[in-house]
């Protein structure tokens, strides 16, 4: 008897875990094909768009006069 109690509780944990997912996946379809994502605000044509920041762990690279690239801070061009 437990055995047969313990299959249909895996079998309805199954089933419930399909049908939500399921269900997920149908709205988040309809959501996306049913054209309901809001438009993007409009910009001011004057105002430049915003640059990218550069990251804090990126060098900027010079080149020297020997052709290899160095950062600005290396002056005696190892």
């Amino acid at each position: 008897m437990t055995a047969i109690l313990l299959r249909v509780i895996i079998y309805v944990l199954i089933i419930g875990f399909v049908w939500f997912s399921a269900r997920r996946i149908w709205r988040d379809f309809k959501a996306q094909v049913g054209g309901s994502a809001r438009p993007a605000p409009p910009r001011d044509i004057r105002q430049p768009p915003p640059q990218p920041q550069q990251a804090a762990d990126v060098i900027d690279l010079k080149r020297g006069a020997d052709g290899v690239y160095r950062s600005p801070g290396d002056r005696d061009g190892r």
